[in-house]
């Protein structure tokens, strides 16, 4: 009977290598394999004494099968071929094909990774029989999640993936160089994205259904480039163009090109098509055994799931999909992530949009029209290496806005107005130090969509304002904090451009607006960078400073909401970080207190926003698996999720390195423990360690660091010292400020 059957075996490889035509690889679809004797007719089984046997089955349709067998059905290892030549080699569970194992087609084409109640299911790699190949997560036979695919043509695709499609975040790059980054959207460029060709032009800005739509810029190689709408209909496109320094090379563009010339050879490649799905393959066995369970389809799918069903578990906010399988639900619920109880509400968007009618719609205009003014005029190249006259405080330059405009000005709807740039060459420099490129600047605070203004003014009673993308903040100042910062510009310009992972507050540009007529109102204020401009939702945000008078919200629970600021007496967590990042994080604290404590500040604090995975805005938990943004390999070998929006010029970077999607105090992965404070007179202000951790992406940085030990602060700091514990009180000299500061966060922020 051995003979007989070994005698099968060849002639049914034969047939399949025939059937496979001459794409078919040379090497033998069987691995090397022995066939045992057997008494039965067309089975051998060889127990091993706990209930698993090896067996051989020719099946009455023709498949075979050979591997370990339990009750009624495959369960360990084995093997089943298909009379049309398809084969699967791995691991099954009471029947199905579950766990790690390879699938081959008679074409050549192969997946070698996670299955799943017979799909492929989980990471794998798929090689397709002309070279085409998919590294990366799957769900259902689909690419689901993160992965990356090569095409034969040579095209790479590097992001997030939907149904099968590019979905999210993701980088295309051609063979001839070309490369997109942004958003996509069923397999298209859609959302906010950059196309850099090889010759130095790129595109920056908004895309919709694979085409530039809405604002967005076109950069030349030389530095000049044009702002504006953009739209395949000429009747909608609308712009201006910048010429870079005294060259005027590109005013006979015509913008309409971008879509008749240059886009013309960025197509996407399509992934080629699999012929037919493990999941869609029959198992002769389970047909002829009716090992269909109640409750479950002859697929292995539970009863009325489908695809959309899996994937709508996808979670939207931090990329975990609840993966449906009863026989691992244990395992699945244990890697739930453990989050705390907190009541959040839908997430709302911050402020209130400053549209026509509004009270400040005027200052709005003028701040837009003044900022486009600024950045947008030519200018020779900036040099890091600035001259000490750059900081001199009355280094300034006046505008006249007229409403029916002038040479160097545009006419405008609102009354007329003064702009004054303070510091000019400074701020240039420093933007570019930043990596802030000048026209993604310029759409994101002089676009066509409208300032957000937050609702209630801070405690010194500066206004602030939001961009429409959250990537900067406008604070309005006093004019004693104007001259505050212009006395320290140069130690602050020193201070970053030596350490880049420096936590103090960015500033990008100081600017006055002093409006004519009868009010000669002045608004003078300063664009600063966002802390919190990231996709994920901020769930806690604490403003520390290591005082206890007045340090509380005095809010209960059921009103503190995810906008809401809590201090120093509400924190009831201390942070771990990784090793590596905190003894970065402690170098940074130490030179970044040591440079305002002799500049003569104090009364800073230390905003820390958390994100907790595994959590929605409502409550739901999902476990965590895939994740939809960006990820960089932690130590141990796993992702971390977490991926900040980008500006043009970072995107540079990100091509050949994605290790700065995650920065010091930026999306950092890190475990928040909840700590308990003892009741007792004096307040604690940093409670026990509970042992309970939470897994979280942390954002932290060091904000309002333009208040000086003035006179006002003395009288403060020796009034209150009457009254109260003169060391429980933020008004304090800097050198007793800074230490105290260190002292705390070293406290709240530990190494794991």
């Amino acid at each position: 009977m051995n003979k007989e059957l070994t005698g099968f075996v060849k002639v049914w490889e034969a047939a399949v290598r025939k059937s496979a035509g001459p794409k078919k690889r040379s090497n033998s679809i069987f691995t090397p394999m022995s066939v045992a004797h057997v008494d039965d007719d067309d089975e051998s089984r060889h127990g091993d004494g706990d209930g698993v046997s090896q067996v051989e089955k020719i099946l009455p349709n023709g498949d075979f099968f050979t591997g370990q067998w339990l009750d009624n059905g495959p369960h360990g290892q084995g093997k089943y071929l298909w009379t049309d030549g398809c084969m699967y080699v791995g691991e099954w569970q009471r029947g199905g094909i579950m766990g790690k194992g390879r699938f081959s087609w008679p074409s050549g084409a192969t997946y070698e990774g996670d299955f799943k109640g017979g799909y492929m299911d989980g990471k794998g790699t798929y090689i397709g029989s002309s070279g085409d190949t998919y590294k990366g997560c799957w769900v259902m036979d689909l690419r689901h999640g993160q992965g990356t695919q090569s095409y034969p043509n040579g095209d790479f695709y590097d992001g997030e993936w939907r149904k099968g499609l590019q979905n999210g975040h993701g980088r295309y790059q051609w063979k001839n160089g070309n490369h997109y980054i942004g958003q996509w959207r069923n397999g298209l460029f859609y959302g906010n994205g950059t196309m850099m060709w090889s010759n130095g032009n790129r595109y920056d800005g908004c895309w919709e259904e694979g085409l530039p739509k809405g604002n967005g810029t076109f950069r030349w190689g030389d530095g000049s480039f044009y702002v504006g709408v953009w739209s395949k209909d000429p009747k909608e496109q609308s712009g201006t163009y910048y010429p870079s320094g005294s060259c005027a090379g590109h005013l006979e563009w015509d913008p309409q090109e971008l879509f008749s010339v240059d886009l013309v050879d960025c197509i996407v490649s399509a992934c080629e098509k699999v012929s037919i799905y493990p999941s869609q393959k029959s198992l002769s066995m389970l047909e002829e055994s009716k090992m269909s369970k109640k409750g479950t389809e002859g697929n292995g799918r539970a009863r009325g799931m489908s695809v959309d069903a899996r994937i709508s578990n996808y979670s939207s906010e931090d990329g975990s999909y609840a993966s449906y399988d009863s026989s691992r639900s244990p395992q699945v619920n244990n890697s739930v992530p453990r989050v705390p109880h907190l009541r959040l509400k839908p997430p709302k968007r911050q402020g209130e949009t400053i549209s026509k009618g509004h009270k400040n719609y005027d200052l709005m205009l003028n701040l837009q029209l003044g900022i486009r003014h600024a950045v947008g005029r030519p200018a020779p190249s900036t040099s890091l290496d600035l001259k000490s006259s750059a900081f001199d405080p009355k280094e300034k330059v006046w505008t006249k806005f007229p409403p029916e405009g002038s040479k160097h000005t545009p006419p405008h709807p609102s009354c007329e107005f003064r702009w004054k740039d303070y510091c000019p060459v400074v701020f240039r420099a420093l933007r570019k130090l930043f990596k802030v490129d000048p026209a993604d600047y310029m759409i994101s605070l002089c676009g066509n969509d409208a300032l957000r203004e937050l609702s209630s003014p801070g405690k010194s009673g500066s206004f602030f304002y939001l961009t429409n993308d959250d990537r900067y903040m406008i604070k309005t100042m006093k004019k004693s904090e104007v001259k505050v910062f212009l006395r320290m510009l140069p130690g602050y310009y020193k201070h970053v451009r030596a350490f880049e992972n420096t936590l103090v507050t960015r500033f990008f540009g100081l600017h006055c607006v002093k409006l004519t007529g009868t009010a000669q109102k002045k608004v003078r204020f300063v664009i600063m960078g966002n802390l919190f401009c990231s996709q994920y939702a901020i769930h806690r945000r604490f403003d520390l400073k290591g005082s206890t008078f007045g340090r509380t919200t005095d809010k209960p629970e059921s009103e503190i909401e995810p906008t809401t600021t809590l201090k120093d007496l509400d924190l009831n967590y201390i942070f771990r970080l990784r090793k590596s990042w905190f003894q970065e994080f402690c170098r940074q604290v130490d030179r970044d207190c040591t440079f305002l404590e002799q500049e003569r500040i104090m009364d800073y604090s230390m905003l820390v926003g958390l994100h907790f995975r595994g959590m929605s805005c409502n409550d739901a938990v999902t476990p965590p698996g895939y994740s939809p943004g960006p990820q960089t390999p932690t130590g141990n070998g796993n992702f971390d999720d977490g991926a900040p929006r980008l500006s043009g010029v970072d995107v540079d970077h990100l091509v050949v390195d994605p290790s700065r999607w995650i920065q010091l105090g930026i999306n950092m992965p890190a475990r928040a423990e909840l700590t308990l404070r003892k009741s007792c007179d004096t307040p604690q202000l940093v409670g026990e360690p509970t042992g309970e951790l939470y897994e979280i992406i942390i954002f932290f940085g060091i904000i309002d660091i333009l208040q000086d030990y003035d006179i006002s602060k003395k009288l403060e700091h020796a009034y209150k010292s009457f009254q109260y514990d003169p060391t429980s009180i933020s008004a304090v000299d800097p050198r007793l400020y800074s230490r105290r500061f260190r002292d705390f966060i070293f406290r709240v922020f530990v190494e794991d």
